[in-house]
């Protein structure tokens, strides 16, 4: 459900991973990067695989509007 609101408000798909470990295999993609096992990031395409890509549904336009002008006040807690 929130990787559907996720793609229906941001308006892009939602790709979700098969695996239960994603910070993990980040950190183990970043390694192999950084030690030359991959020579650049398109090497790990093949290595990465989807359980479900999450399409944006529905017209959306107010909800984006609202997650847009929610980012945007987001913004000034940083600035405290």
């Amino acid at each position: 459900m929130l990787c559907q609101l996720q793609a229906d408000q941001v308006r892009i798909p939602v790709d979700r991973s098969a695996e239960l470990q994603t910070t993990g295999l980040g950190a183990a993609f970043l390694a192999g990067l950084g030690t030359g096992v991959w020579s650049e990031e398109s090497d790990l395409a093949s290595a990465r695989r989807s359980d479900r890509i999450f399409t944006p549904q529905g017209d959306g336009d107010a909800g984006h509007r609202r997650w847009r002008r929610a980012v945007e006040r987001a913004k000034g807690w940083l600035e405290d």
